[in-house]
Formats: C-alpha cells, sequence, structure tokens
C-alpha cells in the first residue's frame, strides 16, 4: 500500500471525528441521565485561559477541513460558530466530515514537496506541503480533539481511552 497525504490525513481524521461524535453521544447520554444540560457541558473549560469544549470541536473541525482544502487548491469555506449543543457540535464535525471527502485527492497528493503558504493570523506561513500535514494539520486536530475529550472527562463523563480512539 502507498502511503498518501490525502490517506494519513483521511485515516486520521476519520478516527478523530468517530472518536470525537462518540464522546459527543456519551456525553448527551449521561447528562440526560443525570439531568445535566448540555451548556453546561459545552462551556466547560479545563482552565480560565482557555476554550470551552464546544470552541474546542469547532476549532478541531476547522483545522482540518481549512488545512486539506488549501492542500487541494480550493478557498477554505467558513463556518459560523454558534454550536451550543451535542447535537449542533455532531452536525458541525459531520459537515466538516462531508466536505473533507468530497476533496480532491488526486490535488492533495499533488507536489508532496512543494511549498505551501498559508495565513497565520497577521502572518503567513511557508512549508512544504507534506510538512503542513504532519507538522501543523494533524498535530491541531489532535491537540483540540484532545482537549474537547479532557474537558468532557473533567466535566465528569465516563469516558475512557477506547472511547477518544474510537474503538
Amino acid at each position: 500500500m502507498q502511503y498518501t497525504t490525502s490517506s494519513v490525513a483521511t485515516a486520521a481524521i476519520d478516527q478523530m471525528f468517530r472518536g470525537l461524535q462518540g464522546c459527543l453521544d456519551k456525553a448527551a447520554a449521561h447528562g440526560k441521565s443525570t439531568g445535566v444540560e448540555d451548556s453546561v457541558y459545552t462551556s466547560w473549560r479545563l482552565a480560565p485561559d482557555m476554550f470551552t469544549m464546544a470552541r474546542q470541536v469547532q476549532i478541531a473541525c476547522d483545522i482540518a477541513v481549512r488545512g486539506l482544502t488549501r492542500l487541494s487548491g480550493a478557498e477554505p469555506p467558513s463556518f459560523p460558530d454558534t454550536e451550543t449543543t451535542f447535537a449542533q457540535l455532531k452536525e458541525r464535525i459531520a459537515k466538516a466530515h462531508a466536505h473533507i471527502k468530497d476533496l480532491d485527492r488526486a490535488k492533495i497528493d499533488a507536489n508532496p514537496d512543494a511549498d505551501i503558504t498559508v495565513p497565520m493570523r497577521d502572518q503567513a506561513m511557508t512549508m512544504k506541503r507534506h510538512q503542513f500535514l504532519q507538522n501543523f494539520i494533524l498535530p491541531n486536530v489532535y491537540f483540540h480533539v484532545t482537549a474537547a475529550y479532557l474537558n468532557l472527562r473533567n466535566a465528569g463523563v465516563p469516558l475512557g481511552k477506547s472511547d477518544f480512539l474510537a474503538r
């Protein structure tokens, strides 16, 4: 089997999104069984200067969508950050996942050693295309999915490693 940029990206992001969906399902069920509203979990944060659980999900989706869309040579879409419930967050993940699946894999895989320049706040970042996936997109997706998982676990949702890994 040949590993391509798109095959590595798709496998990793599929797993992360499946795990995230499962964690949200478990959190919704836990909240329902204990009488805790979604907003308690979606607004939970591990530290005062960290993003909320909902924002972690939004960023994980945005990084995956924007990064892979840029690798495909297209202009990334923008999703409004309005989700406040588990159902809305799951819908966002599904929308992000569908967008990624519709991208042209041949364009994502083209010229892995070519440079790509992407905007980063008030500056631009240039790196090799394969490095953009390995050193920016995937680590950021992992970080924000992990932060969402940890927020839910810290809030009392009974999650474990197998939930995170979507097993």
